[in-house]
């Protein structure tokens, strides 16, 4: 690796979620957040005030800005925190640029290349940034807009000039993505649906931290995650998963900034991954 990286460079590829972490030096440490409040409902008696308990106790004392998401198709229930907060995506837009490419794939009546496999593959289940970056390009911008607005993605923002690790992410809208790749829609294909799961389950070890933390040995995990420093909200962590079997259906994204580091964001996103999953065991 030589060592003249341009800024530009750093900014796009530092900490997005592969192996290499090359972090700006934060500024100064994240003020503790006042203990946010979660709001929960649910068509099951009792869980909504269950789950808004033992996600607020998760959070409490812990620095940095926390956004979270949870659907549960088995009880229709949902939890939300700044929903429609923005965050720079770090890779967990990656499941974006999936879900374009084999959304634009069958808007022109066509199977997927086998460059464009191994370059998914790569950028899903290892967070390569370099296949993202190519595959960023093949579809450009105007493409990924589309597929947003098909998605009703509308607080979704892709980065500009090849930044695609600082488009602008809100739970909404990553809970609004996992919907539709876990539920029949007319956006994405049956089959598109079953390979961005595939590879979100196929994640190596060492990325599988995050929303998957204590989730049962009853259902199936499918994850992303992304990780990034910049010189400003210090380190953003984030982590998005869908959860199926066992008699629950659930979909959980955590997005954060503000972590003096990375290991302290998925402490926090994993104490919330925690509460959800013990809460919703039948």
């Amino acid at each position: 690796m030589t060592h003249r990286i341009s800024r530009r460079t750093r900014v796009l590829c530092a900490g997005l979620g592969a192996g290499v972490l090359m972090p700006f030096v934060a500024g100064a440490g994240p003020a503790v957040a006042a203990t946010p409040q979660v709001s929960c409902t649910s068509g099951q008696a009792g869980l909504a005030a269950k789950l808004q308990r033992d996600i607020t106790t998760a959070l409490a004392n812990r620095n940095g800005t926390i956004a979270v998401g949870l659907y549960d198709r088995t009880t229709r229930t949902t939890c939300t925190l700044r929903a429609s907060s923005a965050y720079d995506s770090a890779s967990v837009v990656k499941v974006t640029v999936l879900a374009t490419l084999l959304w634009d794939a069958r808007r022109q009546g066509r199977y997927l290349t086998q460059r464009e496999t191994e370059l998914a593959t790569a950028m899903i289940t290892k967070s390569d940034n370099s296949a993202t970056s190519t595959l960023w390009r093949q579809l450009g911008v105007t493409k990924v807009k589309g597929f947003l607005a098909a998605a009703g993605m509308t607080q979704t923002k892709p980065g500009a000039n090849g930044y695609w690790g600082l488009t602008q992410i809100t739970v909404r809208d990553e809970q609004k993505l996992l919907a539709l790749v876990t539920a029949r829609n007319s956006v994405l294909s049956d089959n598109s649906r079953a390979y961005i799961s595939k590879l979100m389950g196929r994640v190596i070890s060492s990325q599988r931290w995050g929303t998957p933390a204590g989730a049962p040995s009853s259902v199936s995990v499918h994850v992303k995650n992304g990780w990034l420093s910049r010189s400003t909200h210090g380190w953003r962590v984030h982590s998005v998963g869908t959860f199926k079997g066992g008699g629950r259906d659930y979909m959980i994204s955590v997005l954060t900034h503000g972590n003096s580091t990375m290991n302290y964001g998925i402490t926090t996103i994993q104490g919330v991954a925690r509460a959800i999953h013990k809460d919703l065991r039948p």
